[in-house]
């Protein structure tokens, strides 16, 4: 078992979460984390952190969307930066309006984070 994050996390980025893995697993893009689930060690610590529910076990999903989903994670998590470290300052302002909309996928950007640089 692994842990994925779903569209929930698009346009909220909270980043609880990082701060909490003990491997170091989160990967940042533009408008959303992922993790990677090669490096995902599966304690569950980040799962209850996101004020979004974006995160949740690979057993959530089955067929094309646990598929899907694994795809994203891995893919992004292989691009894009690293991230451990909670920056606030970068939580969108409206991250709240966003908590719990459908259909996020469509403001999903490819475009990578700042990560810890």
């Amino acid at each position: 078992m692994t842990y994925l994050v779903n569209d929930q996390c698009i346009k909220c980025k909270h980043m609880d979460c990082v701060e909490v893995c003990p491997v170091d697993c989160f990967y940042e893009g533009e408008n959303m984390l992922v993790i990677n689930p090669i490096e995902c060690i599966d304690c569950g610590v980040c799962e209850p952190e996101c004020p979004a529910d974006a995160i949740v076990p690979d057993t959530h999903y089955k067929g094309d969307e646990l598929e899907f989903w694994m795809k994203v994670n891995t893919d992004y998590s292989d691009i894009w930066p690293n991230i451990t470290e909670m920056r606030p300052s970068d939580t969108p302002k409206d991250a709240e309006e966003w908590h719990g909309v459908e259909g996020k996928w469509e403001y999903f950007s490819e475009k990578p984070g700042k990560g810890d640089s």
